[in-house]
């Protein structure tokens, strides 16, 4: 029997996240067939994708093309930019690239949110079913959390309870050696001062309460709870030293760290509770819980979950999606959240000593 034939695939955009999904695809020759890439930094327009990445040249020049992306003999696109908040627009602003690439007949896989569409509104899921019929394509939202440890692990885990009263989940991150500027400085407002960040983080706002409250309503759906409302509050830590991270330098009276609460509330009451802690530097922010996931889904029995590091973030998001390739260009037309597909897994790149 012959081998399969490699799946084509387009990465768009190429920033932190984006550089790590491109080395995935690059470093899996025998699965992908990479057929272009799309920048947004003019730098970037004509250089090589493997040596953007620090690979071999790979033959794939990049381009700012958006045209010759939507036209090119493609099964599907990693889509990864900067959400549209930070921009200062709304997150459904995306939607206007995703539909476009649906309807050109590409599968897309996303990271700017849609882990679950429905929480935009019947609006847009028909809006992105249209496309998905027009092209027989399939949307795809993921990432590492959203995407898996706040709605894909919870959700295996209640497959062992009896009784389930509320599921909370905590994520606490370390951003010293997130290199993006733009994500660390410009929208979640490190390195800023009090007055700058009270101004700066609003878009940010919007688009973490738009990301997390899919991932509550796309749990609460699963196990068929209806909610009345995702409920949200952050607040920040200022800087006591200074220091510097791979983003910028943090000076004292700046901030430093955040964290933010999502709810998802039935009368009043949280039925699934989302906590996320985003420290500059976690060996010099000593308020909140250090990194790591814990998992927490009470009721019968008390189940506790424990993950006390992900040593980078950006690599497990960027896997998960270039994992998630296959069974998105396997699956049939339409949105298809976390629970129509098979588990992602990374049997592709094993390797035993």
């Amino acid at each position: 029997m012959p081998a399969p034939q490699p799946l084509r695939v387009v990465q768009w955009a190429t920033g932190a996240l984006g550089r790590d999904s491109l080395r995935g695809l690059l470093s899996r020759p025998a699965e992908f067939d990479l057929v272009d890439v799309l920048v947004y930094d003019p730098d970037k327009v004509g250089r090589d994708a493997g040596e953007l990445v620090g690979l071999r040249s790979s033959g794939v020049i990049c381009t700012d093309d958006v045209e010759r992306v939507l036209t090119a003999d493609a099964d599907c696109v990693l889509h990864m930019p900067l959400p549209g908040s930070y921009f200062g627009s709304d997150q459904t602003v995306d939607i206007e690239s995703i539909c476009a690439l649906l309807a050109s007949g590409k599968n897309v896989i996303t990271t700017t949110g849609f882990v679950h569409p429905r929480s935009y509104g019947p609006g847009v899921v028909e809006r992105v079913q249209t496309a998905c019929r027009a092209g027989g394509t399939s949307l795809h939202g993921t990432g590492v959390n959203p995407g898996f440890m706040s709605d894909l692990l919870p959700l295996a885990l209640t497959g062992l309870s009896r009784r389930i009263d509320h599921i909370y989940v905590r994520e606490s991150s370390d951003y010293r050696g997130h290199t993006s500027r733009q994500f660390v400085v410009d929208l979640m407002g490190f390195t800023r001062s009090q007055k700058d960040y009270a101004t700066s983080v609003r878009s940010y706002r919007a688009y973490q309460h738009a990301l997390f409250g899919e991932s509550v309503r796309l749990v609460a759906d699963a196990l068929g709870v209806e909610l009345d409302e995702v409920e949200e509050s952050d607040e920040f830590e200022l800087a006591t030293e200074e220091f510097a991270i791979s983003a910028g330098r943090v000076m004292p009276g700046t901030v430093c760290a955040s964290r933010w609460v999502f709810s998802g509330l039935v009368r009043g009451r949280p039925f699934m509770t989302v906590e996320c802690v985003y420290k500059a530097d976690s060996t010099r922010v000593r308020r909140w819980p250090g990194p790591g996931f814990t998992i927490h889904i009470e009721g019968e029995p008390h189940l506790v979950c424990n993950m006390d590091e992900v040593s980078n973030g950006l690599v497990a998001a960027a896997a998960h999606a270039v994992n998630s390739i296959a069974a998105v260009c396997a699956a049939p037309p339409g949105i298809r959240t976390l629970l129509d597909l098979p588990l992602a897994t990374g049997r592709g790149t094993v390797r035993l000593a």
